[in-house]
């Protein structure tokens, strides 16, 4: 008898095909001076917010998403050294943040992630003058606070983004078919052994979604927050089901609307680093061709594209940087 293909193993499968297809096999990146790893913390509630930050001037805000941290970044930042007050921060329950009590299906929702992330900038002073650097979920957070603050035309200064989250999917069949499997798996009590239990997140789909092959301290790092089974590996289940597809969850879906819809006439400076052969990339040029005052640079990768073209991501930000 023959074993049918899981979402997952669908999924991975499509990313490695997208990998081979791709020309060129990444390189190793390394970790960077150790500036650029080592946290501060600040106070939310009780809750312990880490962030990386080096040198001083306006904010360059470098935003993560699932299922990665601030240490994402490390071999970009450096590119942008000295232009300004580099700051990544690790969002709640993810890399050295504390994770939340009572964790259960109802936590890490966009907005509570968005609540804390908002407030921590606040008592670090990331008010005005910012720049965005975002990736994944890191795309929506920054998004929508450059959204909420809109009438200061101080407040941001311009947007690299990629891989992230630039419109709305008004239905699941808008997917390729192994990633629609997945989607629906991950939104359905399947999902719980898959993430919580399996940790498919990051053993999985890291690895899936990078060309090279990372280092075992690199993907011990990303490992870390996660190793305990269960509630501590809940921020990476309720992301993929804050994904805003048929307009579910409804709170999510008026945000990115209103998002989108303003970014696409707003001349505010932003740049899309185009993913090659990318795994949101293709769905997002068609959104972002449209947009008011967007550059286009494209880099080698599949997801995680800070993996194999750190040094071209932050070249390519460092030319643009407004």
């Amino acid at each position: 008898m023959i074993a049918k293909s899981t979402p997952m193993q669908l999924f991975v499968l499509a990313l490695l095909l997208a990998a081979t297809i791709c020309n060129g096999t990444g390189r190793p990146t390394g970790f960077p001076p150790r500036r650029f790893l080592e946290k501060k913390f600040a106070d939310i509630d009780g809750k312990k917010m880490a962030y990386v930050e080096v040198g001083t001037g306006d904010p360059i805000v470098f935003l993560h998403g699932n299922p990665t941290s601030s240490f994402l970044w490390r071999n970009v930042m450096p590119h942008l050294e000295g232009r300004g007050r580099l700051i990544a921060p690790d969002l709640i329950g993810m890399g050295d943040s504390d994770k939340l009590d009572n964790s259960n299906k109802y936590r890490y929702t966009f907005l509570e992630h968005s609540n804390y992330l908002y407030r921590l900038f606040e008592i670090i002073g990331v008010k005005e003058r910012v720049t965005f650097v975002i990736h994944d979920w890191g795309t929506a957070l920054g998004f929508h606070w450059a959204y909420l603050n809109r009438k200061n035309p101080n407040s941001v200064k311009g947007i690299a983004f990629f891989e992230g989250v630039v419109s709305t999917f008004e239905r699941y069949g808008d997917f390729p078919e192994e990633i629609e499997s997945f989607f629906r798996a991950l939104r359905s009590p399947a999902g719980e052994q898959l993430v919580l239990e399996d940790n498919a997140f990051v053993e999985d789909l890291i690895p899936s979604a990078i060309l090279r092959n990372l280092t075992k301290p690199e993907f011990d790092e990303y490992r870390r927050p996660f190793l305990k089974a269960g509630e501590d590996r809940r921020p990476m289940l309720t992301w993929p089901r804050q994904v805003p597809i048929e307009g579910e969850p409804a709170e999510v879906v008026a945000i990115v609307k209103k998002y989108s819809k303003w970014l696409a006439r707003s001349e505010l400076p932003k740049l899309f680093i185009d993913g090659k052969p990318g795994l949101i990339s293709p769905s997002m040029r068609a959104v972002v061709k449209k947009w008011k005052n967007t550059e286009m640079a494209a880099v080698k990768g599949i997801h995680y594209l800070q993996e194999d073209s750190p040094t071209e991501i932050g070249k390519a930000i460092a030319k643009w940087l407004p």
